[in-house]
């Protein structure tokens, strides 16, 4: 299968190429590097169902040849990198969806949304099924990322319903792993920093909010099972174990045997006090569920870390092969 993967220089998009390419499909990676990296996708530039191609998808793009799939996962993602690029934000979610779309009409390819829990925004229902439909300030601090995913949402059932298109959705809720840049603004990418480095560990709030973190692994064999299946969605995909930010912190701190002290700060506008994903869709639709847990994710994350820090070479996460 020839797949495009949008965003796929980024955390999430990386790890999205790799598996493919380890299965044994064919992968454009486009990105514009505003957040993404060349060098996640560095040790697949030597395999040849592999090509990188820098690209803004808020422009009309085309690649050659057939197309069977299209993952459109390009966008800032991280509270600090939405702030910094609003403008770029909406339009990865507005522009940029209508054109990855256009591209797989025209190939007859499935497409595949990388939606958000942000879509559910400060949730008065817990845990979060696919049902609800959210409770999101439109105008606040965070709008620029939560609205442009909505959006892309209904632009993406508006193309399934008017155009025939093959499409489905996913709502991603936290993940971490490997290739999470260290001062991206996430809670685990933040607290790993600071604990390594033995400094304070920055709470924002009393820590009481919690989270659903989902190891990278997992979340993409969620990816592919959506690429892979016929399921319109929206799909939940996150790992239900529910954390508060302070049991992150104390877990992190037991992990990496750090001496780190605790902060406390003021909560940031519209931050979500409880986050947890209803995932019986996932189970019931693509036969998913996650399998790593929070501890094993973030001793696999600290050895990678460590080992980058060191500047040892640090290893794919799975190696491509070749058929």
């Amino acid at each position: 299968m020839r797949v495009v993967v949008t965003g796929g220089a980024g955390f999430l998009g990386s790890h999205l190429c790799e598996a493919l390419l380890y299965r044994g499909d064919t992968v454009w990676c486009l990105d514009d590097f505003c957040t993404g990296s060349p060098a996640n996708v560095t040790h697949l530039l030597p395999e040849p169902r592999f090509r990188l191609v820098s690209c803004d998808v808020t422009e009309p793009f085309d690649v050659p040849g057939p197309v069977h799939a299209v993952a459109h996962l390009a966008s800032p993602a991280s509270p600090p990198d939405y702030h910094r690029l609003p403008l770029e934000t909406l339009a990865a979610g507005s522009r940029g969806t209508e054109y990855a779309l256009r591209l797989a009409l025209r190939h007859d390819a499935r497409f595949l949304l990388a939606s958000t829990s942000e879509s559910y925004g400060d949730p008065e229902v817990h845990p979060q099924p696919e049902e609800y439909w959210g409770h999101v300030n439109p105008v606040g601090p965070r709008s620029v990322y939560d609205e442009a995913k909505r959006y892309a949402e209904a632009l993406t059932m508006a193309y399934r319903r008017s155009r025939g298109a093959n499409t489905g959705i996913v709502r991603i809720f936290n993940t971490y792993g490997p290739r999470m840049r260290p001062h991206d603004g996430r809670v685990v990418s933040t607290f790993l920093r600071q604990a390594l480095t033995d400094r304070p560990l920055t709470i924002f709030g009393d820590g009481s909010q919690t989270r659903s973190f989902c190891y990278v692994d997992d979340l993409v064999r969620g990816l592919t099972a959506m690429l892979d299946a016929c399921a319109e969605g929206p799909v939940n995909l996150g790992n239900p174990g529910e954390f508060t930010v302070r049991e992150l912190a104390d877990l992190v701190l037991a992990v990496t045997g750090s001496s780190s002290a605790v902060e406390f700060r003021p909560l940031p506008v519209d931050d979500p006090t409880r986050r947890r994903p209803v995932i019986d869709r996932a189970r019931a639709e693509l036969g998913w569920a996650p399998s790593v847990s929070l501890e094993e994710g973030l001793r696999r994350m600290v050895a990678w870390s460590r080992a980058r820090s060191q500047g040892r070479q640090v290893p794919p996460v799975r190696e491509p092969v070749k058929v």
